[in-house]
């Protein structure tokens, strides 16, 4: 999967960087894919890729988190 989402980053950079370096018709066609390519493929599979095995409560602030936090920093002060 690493290699998938790199794959889809490299060929939406260098869709970008072809449209502003080459002087074509569809030089804007170019950047346009490229963004999209990168903000609808590259960026999903990214955030997919990075949070598939967490579990998103562990990182929201509840009161349970917070007592966990005060007693860590409790315990770093003595």
């Amino acid at each position: 999967m690493k290699y998938i989402i790199w794959f889809f980053f490299i060929a939406s950079f260098a869709s970008i960087i072809c449209g502003y370096a080459l002087d074509v018709s569809y030089s804007q066609k170019l950047i346009g894919y490229g963004v999209l390519g990168f903000f609808f493929i590259v960026v999903p599979l990214f955030s997919w890729y990075s949070w598939k095995d967490k579990n998103p409560r562990d990182y929201m602030i509840t009161k349970e988190n917070l007592d966990k936090m005060r007693e860590r920093e409790g315990d770093k002060r003595r």
